[in-house]
Order: C-alpha cells, then structure tokens, then sequence
C-alpha cells in the first residue's frame, strides 16, 4: 500500500514466517507530519493483525527520519501531534512481534525515539542519530523516558541537554543500536539478518520479548517468579517449544507451526 502522506506497508514472505515492512516514504528526509503520523498508526495496527514473527521501520530517501514537523510543534497543533505521536509508542509498546529499525541517513528528533522503541536497530555505517530538540527550546519526552534505560543516564543526559548527534559507530558503543554495517552492504547484511531472525518460531519471538519486558527496571528477584510462569504455563505449552526441543534430541531441523 502507499499513500501521498509519505507510508508504504507491505508483507513479505521469509520461509514460513511473515516479516511486515512499514516503511516510511516522505523524501528527502521523512520529516513527520499530522497526517503521516495518523497514516503510521493505521499501519502499524494493520501490521500487527497480521501477526507477523517480526515487524520493520524502515525508510526510503536520504534519511531514516528528521523528526515530527516543528510546524505542528505549535501551541494550537501541539496537543494534537503529542496524542498522536506518542499513539505510535502505545501501539510499538504492545506489538508481540520484535520490532527491528534499519537506519540508512539521518534518525533525529522524532525519528530517533522510533529507533528507541524498537527492539533491535541495525544501522549504516554513515548514519547519525540525535536529540535536537533542545536546540528549539524543547525536549523529547519520548527520549527522556527511554533514552537512560538505554544508554545509562549520565550518557542520555549529554544527548538530550547539548543536542549533539551520534554517528552509527558511537550509538553502537552507547548500546543504542545493535549492528553497524557497510553503507554498500547495509540492504544486503540487514536481509540477512531478518531471515535468520524470522526462521525461529513467531509464538517463542513473542513469549521471549515479553520475558525481556517483564525484567525492565525491576529486581531480579521481583520479576523472576513472573518469568518463570510465563515460561512454564505459556512457552512449554506452545507446539513450538516441544517441537524445538524434541528436534534437537532428534538431530533433526524444526518443523514450527509458530503456535
């Protein structure tokens, strides 16, 4: 699907799992308006009724995202563009599938809290990522929440009160992203990456993200219990988890029904 509000939502097939692409197509930079972030949202709660076993950001032009519109930054738009914008992190927050960013160009502002919001973030060697906001006598409030969880608190305030961006490599060493690649290589090594994330069952993908956000912020000992019923009365009773471990007694490969 693409629409002129700058959103293209597809579906691809990886072996016998789905991957669902949102991508975003605003060029040159996928600068954020009212409209497309109304338009992401709809596709984002396309996606996931789809239930894929993973689900894409990523982008067309010269950049990833430059950030909302400072235009609906305004006071007669701003209430509006926050209800909207922080929509998109309700719906990426309760989304089972993991969420992985492919970052080619710039991730600023708004489109640098996407980033944070996905699980993993694969990223060209040339891209940048950054917290302007400051600069225009702002702050994100996206990026003051889940930036020091990320990055460690010290390091989260340095990005958010100076506005200076990271290059790839330096987000890398920060913990803010996974993988840097190539720029030449970036399409090619991000594929195949998601085909060897997508081969594994979608319902364990799930019930693992969920095990990792039971965790968050929270005492070992407080979440473990949790952890621990989430593993025996949801994962051993899926077909997936018996089938992996029975195919590994047998020395054999999976057969996942992703249930």
């Amino acid at each position: 699907m693409s629409t002129s509000t700058g959103l293209s939502l597809r579906h691809v097939r990886v072996d016998s799992s789905r991957v669902a692409r949102l991508v975003l197509k605003r060029p040159p930079l996928n600068v954020m308006n009212l409209e497309m972030l109304a338009e992401m949202r709809r596709g984002l709660e396309e996606a996931a009724r789809a239930e894929p076993a993973v689900l894409v950001l990523a982008a067309e032009g010269r950049a990833f995202s430059a950030g909302v519109d400072v235009a609906d930054h305004t006071e007669d738009k701003v209430a509006r563009m926050l209800e909207t914008f922080h929509g998109i992190f309700r719906i990426l927050e309760r989304t089972q599938a993991p969420i992985v960013a492919l970052v080619k160009g710039a991730a600023l502002g708004g489109g640098c809290e996407l980033v944070m919001a996905c699980d993993l973030v694969l990223a060209a060697r040339s891209a940048t990522f950054g917290q302007p906001e400051i600069q225009l006598g702002a702050f994100p409030p996206v990026a003051a929440l889940l930036l020091p969880h990320l990055i460690g608190e010290r390091r989260a305030s340095e990005l958010l009160l100076t506005g200076e961006p990271l290059s790839a490599e330096e987000a890398a060493g920060a913990g803010l992203i996974n993988r840097v690649f190539p720029d030449e290589e970036f399409d090619a090594q991000a594929e195949e990456f998601l085909v060897r994330l997508a081969r594994h069952s979608r319902a364990v993908l799930a019930l693992t993200k969920a095990a990792i956000r039971l965790g968050r912020g929270r005492p070992f000992s407080e979440a473990l219990p949790e952890v621990e019923s989430l593993y025996l009365n949801k994962l051993m009773k899926t077909h997936d988890a018996r089938e992996g471990i029975a195919a590994f007694m047998e020395k054999r490969p999976p057969d996942y029904k992703d249930v």
